[in-house]
């Protein structure tokens, strides 16, 4: 026979404590969680922007010497964007392109205003930091 005052599992109180605890622990940690998970997707976009950059760079340095000192020569300035540019869809790629002067022979510190046959190239992703510069020299 059983009797009426013991039985065996959790009283009321143990399982209001667990209850308690487990919500305690369990917010903090789905906060924790949210934060990553948007971290995570700011990530991913960062990333993307990386890649169509890296991608625009690689159309522009596919094109020969003389096709990016056309280029550049009709831009003008070296903060005038180039033909190479796409500013107006969803995914905005700047492209600055000028002569850039290597050794100063003209004394003026200004690298924008040598003849030296070397193109400067900036890719950029507008209103973000991203961005990429490299020199091309005329083809051998």
């Amino acid at each position: 026979m059983r009797k009426i005052g013991s039985s065996s599992g959790f009283s009321l109180i143990e399982v209001l404590i667990a209850i308690v605890l487990l919500g305690i622990t369990l917010v903090p940690a789905m906060e924790a969680l949210q934060t990553s998970i948007k971290s995570s997707e700011i990530g991913s976009h960062s990333l993307r922007q990386h890649y169509l950059l890296f991608g625009k760079m690689e159309e522009v340095l596919a094109d020969d010497f003389a096709t990016l000192d056309a280029a550049a020569t009709v831009a003008g300035a070296y903060s005038t964007l180039s033909s190479y540019s796409d500013v107006s869809g969803t995914d905005p790629l700047a492209v600055y392109l000028s002569r850039y002067d290597v050794d100063n022979a003209d004394a003026d510190d200004d690298p924008y205003t040598g003849v030296d046959e070397v193109i400067w190239v900036r890719a950029e992703y507008q209103g973000s930091p991203l961005s990429f510069e490299t020199l091309v020299l005329p083809d051998a």
